[in-house]
C-alpha cells in the first residue's frame, strides 16, 4: 500500500525534481567557482611573478652593471694589470676611491672585496671600516670566484644566508654578487670583485609578490638552495622536498604545478630570472584550503539559500500532496467498503474539482447499483441457475427411467439382448442428466455419457452414421460441467444431419494445449452462412433467450452460457464453417477454482 500511494509517489516524484535542481545548481556553482578561482589565482599569481621577476632583474641587473663600470676606468684597469704598483701613493688613492664610490652608490651593498687572481691578495671596505688591503685567508670564496670566471657572463651571484619574513636580519648578506674582471681583449683574468648585498631591498621586493595570510613564497637559487622563505622554515633544499628539485630539473621558465606531497596539498607557480640575473627561482604556494576558501564561502550561502527553499517547497509539496490525495483517499475507502459488500456509502464532499467530480459520480453510481441489484440481480441470478435445470431436466422424467429398467428385464427374458443393450445405454442417459446434484463431472463421465448418446443415434440411423472419440491420456479426471458436450452433437442431428452428402460424420477430440483443455466437435453438416454465424455470435451476448422463430442456436446458447457461468473469461467457445463440415472449439482452463459454481461470479 505505501509503495503504490499516489501520495507516496507524489511527494516522491516532487521531492526529487526539487532536490535534483537544487543539489545540481550547488554542485555546479562550487565546481565553477573553484575552478573559476583556481584559473583568476593562478594568472594573477603567474603575472605578480612576472612582474616581481622583472623588478628583480632590473636591481641585480643594475648592480651587475655597476661592476662592470670599472672597465671605464683604465686607471684601476691598469692597475690591475700591474698590482706592484701598489706602493705609488696616487694609485693607492685611486683604489680607496673606487672601492668607496662601489660602496656608497648603493645603500644595500654592504661590503666591497676586490681579489687578486695571480696572488692572495684582497682589498675589501665596509660601510664600518675604511680601505684594507690583506691577504687572503682559506679557500671559502675560491668556489664561488671560480664559478664567476666560468660563467659566460662573468658572474655568479652565490647565496650568503637564508631569509626569513618573520625575522629579518638586516646585518646578514643576502647574497653576494661576484665578477671576474677579464683583460680585455685576452680571456685572462685579472681579478674578481665581490658585492654582498643586505637583503632589505630584495626582502622588499619579495613581499610584494604574495599575500603573507595565504600564500608561501620562496626564493631558490638554480641549484635549489633557499635564499629566501615566507614560511620561516630555512631549512628546506630539494633533498627534504621533493618539490624543490621537480621545479629544479625542469627546464621551464615559468610554469604551475599541483603539488599533493611533503604535507602540501595545493598549486605552486613558478618563474625563473634570466642566467645574466643569477638564474634565481621564484615560486608562490596556495594551499587548496586557501585557494577554495572563497568557492567554500559561495557553496555555504548557495547550501543555505537552498535548504531555506528546499524546506519551503517541502512544506509545499506536502500541504499539495496531503490537498490532492485526501480525497482519492477517502474515495479509495469507499471502493474497498463496496468490494467487502457493503454498498451503503456515506455521502462526502469531495470539492468541485475534478477529484471532486469523480467522487460525486462515484456516489451516484453506487446508489443505481444498489437500486438495480434490488430489482435484477438476484433475478437474473435465479433465471441462469433456472437454465441450467431445465437443461439437465430435457430429456425425461424420473418414473420414465424404472419403466425403461422393467422394459430391459422383459426384453433380456425374451432374448432380445439387442433391446436391453439399447435401454440400458438410455437409462445410463437417464441417469446421468437427472443427477441434479452433481455439477461438476470428470471428464471421462461426460465422454461415457456422451458414447451412450452416440450408440443410441447410431443404432437409430446404422450404417448412415459413423463417429469417433478421441481423448488424450491423463485428461480423464479433468474437471468440466455437466452436460457440456451432448447439446453440441444433439444440435448436429437437428440442424445438420439430414443435409449432409454421404455418411454422416462426427468427430470428438479432447486435448490439452498450453495448459487448456481444448474440445472439438467436427462433423460434415452443410455448416450455416456467415450471416447466420454472426447472428449466433451476437445472440451469445444477449441476456435474454429469444424464443421466436427457428431455435438453431438454442444449445449452443446454453452451452457459451454455462461456460461464462463457470469460468468466467478463462473459457472460450468458437465457431468455424469448414469445407463440408462444422466445427464446434471449447477451451478450458485445466484447473478449476475449488468452490466455483455457477452462481459465484454474481456474487
Amino acid at each position: 500500500m505505501i509503495k503504490n500511494s499516489i501520495r507516496n509517489k507524489l511527494i516522491v516524484l516532487l521531492m526529487i525534481t526539487t532536490i535534483i535542481p537544487f543539489g545540481s545548481s550547488i554542485i555546479i556553482t562550487y565546481l565553477y567557482t573553484k575552478n573559476s578561482i583556481e584559473e583568476e589565482v593562478v594568472q594573477e599569481s603567474s603575472n605578480l611573478l612576472y612582474q616581481g621577476k622583472i623588478n628583480l632583474e632590473n636591481y641585480i641587473n643594475e648592480l651587475s652593471g655597476l661592476t662592470l663600470s670599472l672597465y671605464n676606468n683604465p686607471d684601476f684597469i691598469n692597475y690591475m694589470r700591474s698590482p706592484q704598483s701598489e706602493s705609488d701613493y696616487l694609485t693607492i688613492g685611486l683604489v680607496k676611491n673606487v672601492v668607496q664610490t662601489f660602496l656608497y652608490t648603493e645603500k644595500t651593498i654592504k661590503e666591497v672585496t676586490i681579489t687578486f687572481a695571480d696572488d692572495d691578495r684582497v682589498i675589501s671596505a665596509t660601510k664600518h671600516s675604511t680601505v684594507v688591503f690583506s691577504m687572503r685567508e682559506g679557500a671559502s670564496e675560491q668556489e664561488a670566484l671560480m664559478k664567476a670566471a666560468r660563467s659566460p657572463y662573468n658572474l655568479n651571484i652565490a647565496p650568503a644566508y637564508p631569509q626569513q619574513e618573520n625575522e629579518r636580519k638586516r646585518s646578514k648578506s643576502i647574497a653576494t654578487i661576484h665578477r671576474a674582471l677579464i683583460n680585455i681583449p685576452a680571456d685572462e683574468v685579472l681579478g674578481y670583485i665581490s658585492l654582498e648585498i643586505l637583503p632589505d631591498k630584495i626582502l622588499d621586493l619579495s613581499k610584494n609578490l604574495y599575500n603573507t595570510d595565504t600564500e608561501e613564497f620562496y626564493l631558490l637559487t638554480p641549484e635549489g638552495e633557499v635564499i629566501y622563505s615566507s614560511d620561516g622554515d630555512t631549512s628546506l633544499n630539494k633533498r627534504s622536498q621533493e618539490w624543490i628539485q621537480e621545479i629544479t630539473d625542469g627546464n621551464e621558465t615559468s610554469g604551475t604545478l599541483e603539488w599533493q606531497k611533503d604535507s602540501f596539498n595545493g598549486v605552486m607557480m613558478y618563474d625563473r630570472l634570466s642566467p645574466s640575473a643569477g638564474g634565481w627561482i621564484l615560486v608562490k604556494r596556495v594551499s587548496y584550503a586557501n585557494l577554495y576558501e572563497s568557492a567554500f564561502s559561495v557553496a555555504k550561502i548557495n547550501i543555505l539559500f537552498g535548504f531555506v527553499g528546499l524546506s519551503l517547497v517541502i512544506l509545499s509539496i506536502l500541504f499539495v500532496s496531503f490537498k490532492i490525495t485526501s480525497p482519492i483517499r477517502v474515495l479509495l475507502h469507499n471502493i474497498q467498503q463496496v468490494e467487502k459488500g457493503e454498498m451503503k456509502i456515506e455521502s462526502q464532499s469531495f470539492g468541485t474539482d475534478e477529484i471532486g467530480l469523480l467522487g460525486s459520480r462515484f456516489q451516484q453510481m453506487i446508489g443505481r447499483i444498489n437500486h438495480l441489484i434490488n430489482r435484477e440481480y438476484k433475478l437474473e441470478l435465479e433465471n441462469k441457475t433456472n437454465q441450467l435445470k431445465v437443461l439437465q431436466s430435457q430429456i425425461n422424467p424420473h418414473f420414465l427411467y424404472n419403466a425403461l429398467q422393467s422394459i430391459g428385464t422383459i426384453a433380456l427374458k425374451n432374448k432380445v439382448p439387442q433391446i436391453y443393450t439399447l435401454i440400458t445405454h438410455l437409462s445410463k442417459i437417464m441417469r446421468y442428466g437427472m443427477d441434479m446434484e452433481e455439477d461438476i463431472v470428470s471428464l471421462n463421465k461426460e465422454i461415457n455419457y456422451t458414447r451412450a448418446y452416440l450408440l443410441l443415434q447410431k443404432e437409430r440411423f446404422g450404417d448412415h452414421l459413423d463417429y469417433s472419440i478421441e481423448v488424450e491420456e491423463g485428461l480423464k479426471e479433468v474437471k468440466v460441467p455437466k452436460m457440456l458436450l451432448q447439446p453440441i452433437i444433439e444440435n448436429y442431428f437437428k440442424h445438420g444431419f439430414d443435409i449432409r452428402e454421404g455418411i454422416g460424420r462426427i468427430r470428438l477430440n479432447c486435448f490439452s494445449e498450453h495448459d487448456e483443455l481444448v474440445i472439438t466437435v467436427e462433423d460434415n453438416g452443410a455448416g450455416v452462412t456467415a450471416q447466420k454465424l454472426q447472428e449466433i455470435y451476437e445472440h451469445f451476448q444477449t441476456d435474454i433467450k429469444n424464443t421466436t422463430g427457428e431455435n438453431t442456436s438454442i444449445g449452443l446458447k446454453n452451452v457459451f452460457v454455462r461456460l461464462k457461468l463457470y469460468y468466467n473469461q478463462q473459457a472460450s467457445l468458437e465457431l468455424q464453417n469448414l469445407e463440408g463440415g462444422f466445427r464446434v472449439t471449447m477451451r478450458l482452463p485445466v484447473q478449476m477454482e475449488g468452490d466455483t459454481h455457477e452462481s459465484n461470479h454474481y456474487r
